[in-house]
């Protein structure tokens, strides 16, 4: 074997070894936060997880709770074999609820409001739908605390207004962000919030102000009625 081969087999040898090294070291948690439309989420630590006060509540929300959170602390990766078996994927299911029920509480420390911080600072949420917001950054918000009620949606400071969110996380429940981590992170760092002011569009008609003629219309609604029970 010449010197040439030799160096390619090694070099081989050591990129096999740098991949086993590089999925031992990556756990559920670290997976799981990885997978296509799971951007919004942050890899809650194992301490936290640990803690048995911050887990209060949750054996009874969930089925095959322990064995799910054993899966959750484990290092192993589920296979695609795993994932098209309908038992495993029960379990599953189970794990994900559990991690977004302790992703809730977890965003809501200092250290999950500090990794909040950067993704919303880096657009990671993505941005306001509406255009006076001239693509302001949102917040992850659900509308109820309870897994399985609603889908995700986002939050705008600018507007104090809620949106559907634009990109794949679109299908992550809710109640993983809670209703109101938004506000508990902006109350956490002031400085997060809109310097603009809050731009309202005004309806206008050659550069008059067209007057709002719903109430005319109620009024209208309501003089018939009278008429009709006279």
């Amino acid at each position: 074997m010449s010197d040439e081969d030799s160096s390619i087999s090694q070099s081989e040898g050591d990129y096999e070894m740098n991949e086993e090294e590089e999925s031992s070291e990556t756990g559920w948690i670290q997976w799981f936060c990885s997978l296509e439309g799971h951007e919004f989420l942050a890899e809650v630590s194992e301490e936290f997880i640990h803690d048995s006060s911050n887990l209060y509540g949750l054996k009874s929300k969930v089925p095959n709770y322990s064995e799910a959170l054993t899966q959750i602390l484990s290092g192993s990766i589920p296979s695609e074999q795993d994932l098209q078996d309908e038992q495993f994927l029960e379990l599953y299911q189970s794990c994900t609820d559990i991690y977004g029920m302790i992703h809730a509480r977890f965003i809501q420390t200092p250290p999950g409001l500090a990794i909040m911080r950067e993704k919303y600072l880096a657009g990671r949420f993505g941005s306001c739908s509406r255009v006076l917001c001239e693509r302001h950054n949102v917040i992850p918000i659900g509308m109820s605390n309870d897994i399985r009620t609603s889908r995700v949606k986002v939050f705008c400071p600018r507007c104090q207004d809620v949106y559907y969110p634009k990109d794949r996380n679109v299908e992550m429940d809710g109640a993983y962000f809670g209703n109101s981590f938004p506000h508990v992170l902006l109350q956490s760092y002031p400085d997060m919030y809109p310097l603009q002011e809050h731009n309202k569009y005004v309806p206008k008609i050659s550069g008059f102000k067209v007057h709002n003629g719903r109430g005319l219309y109620a009024e209208k609604c309501e003089t018939k009625y009278r008429t009709e029970i006279v």
